[in-house]
């Protein structure tokens, strides 16, 4: 990944710790660490730290340009999750995939695993671009 296109971290992502690992045409991938604050009442990792990072990565995998002079940014119209699992791991690793759409929107399938291979959380959603005629 070229390090030019790394944008420094949303106000969100600075707080929760999470960082892009690999951003390119139509994917992206961050990481998170699992840490205690991020657990729910059961002491696993709340499900809506899962939905943030499956929304994130399906939009940052729809707004790659190449250039970082030409950011393009994007915001959810729909989203589903499935939660499938909880990590066994101590990091987080979510991937998004774009999957089609148009001038205007965009479709994406994103998914969460962990470092042990574990499969914790799919989604899909469709995005408007922003800034876009």
């Amino acid at each position: 990944m070229n390090p030019d296109l790394i944008e420094p971290p949303y106000p969100l992502q600075a707080h929760l710790g999470f960082r892009m690992v690999d951003w390119r045409e139509d994917y992206s991938r961050f990481d998170l660490p699992i840490v205690p604050h991020l657990g729910n009442r059961f002491g696993i990792v709340h499900g809506g730290v899962h939905a943030m990072m499956l929304d994130t990565v399906m939009g940052f995998a729809g707004c790659f340009t190449g250039d970082p002079d030409a950011p393009q940014q994007a915001m959810t119209l729909s989203m589903t999750t499935n939660f499938l699992s909880q990590a066994k791991g101590d990091l987080l690793i979510a991937e998004g995939f774009r999957t089609g759409g148009g001038r205007k929107t965009f479709f994406a399938r994103a998914q969460i695993t962990d470092n042990t291979g574990e499969l914790i959380a799919t989604a899909t959603g469709v995005f408007r671009y922003r800034g876009r005629g």
